[in-house]
């Protein structure tokens, strides 16, 4: 099937190689598949909670990926399990691992991210994620900061009329994450760009009204610095 360009993006930012890529959330396995085939990583493993679609995942990889004993041909494992609970400790790998995450709103890809860097950390493993998520991505961005996290790279896309931000990011990124972004905003100002903020702070504004105490300030935080960026690409 062809990808969405969301997914499509997602897999021009995968450079590999890796010995190990997962791709956590992975509903129908597209993203992952399409990076079987582009023959990223020694092992791709598929990683969903949802025991239905990953038995139905698990035949279509057996009929279009045959695994044989052949160390140059693509291998991939299927777990159905709680992302926040990959079996590292049964993969070591002597090069940072690559975690992909997308799909999900900011908080849970956040919480996931902790819980993977945290058991990465304790197995002294080196890991990379590669996150997209639907929503929420302050939040999510000063997460990752609080977490060491750096990035490589960041874009923003637009896919079926909604915006996304793409992060590469790892203990040993290159740049600061920001809770807004720097390379998103890098280029000439776009229709893209200014839509996106305009969005955001539309959503802020109406979330801030019915927000508890404790979340305001964070809340106030972020209508104040999207509104600094639009002012900035609108000048």
């Amino acid at each position: 099937m062809k990808l969405s360009q969301r997914l499509s993006h997602l897999q021009a930012m995968v450079d590999g190689p890796y010995q190990h890529i997962w791709d956590c959330c992975c509903d129908h396995g597209l993203l992952g598949a399409a990076l079987l085939n582009k023959q990223v990583a020694s092992t791709m493993h598929f990683v969903d909670i949802v025991p239905g679609i990953m038995q139905t995942l698990q035949g279509k990889l057996e009929r279009f990926f045959p695994l044989n004993q052949d160390a140059t041909s693509p291998q991939w494992r299927v777990h159905c399990m709680d992302v926040a609970k990959l079996p590292l400790a049964n993969y070591p790998s002597e090069t940072p691992q690559l975690v992909i995450i997308a799909g999900v709103g900011g908080e849970l890809t956040g919480e996931l991210v902790s819980a993977i860097q945290a058991s990465a950390d304790a197995l002294g493993q080196s890991i990379e994620f590669l996150l997209c998520p639907v929503h929420h991505t302050y939040q999510l961005r000063e997460r990752l900061d609080t977490l060491g996290l750096r990035y490589f790279d960041e874009r923003l896309i637009s896919d079926n009329q909604r915006c996304y931000e793409l992060l590469h990011v790892a203990r040993h990124g290159k740049q600061p994450i920001t809770a807004i972004g720097d390379r998103l905003w890098s280029q000439a100002p776009s229709e893209l760009q200014l839509a996106y903020l305009r969005r955001l702070l539309k959503h802020y504004h109406q979330v801030v009204r019915g927000s508890q105490l404790d979340q305001k300030p964070q809340l106030d935080r972020a209508i104040s610095d999207y509104q600094a960026q639009l002012d900035l690409l609108s000048t």
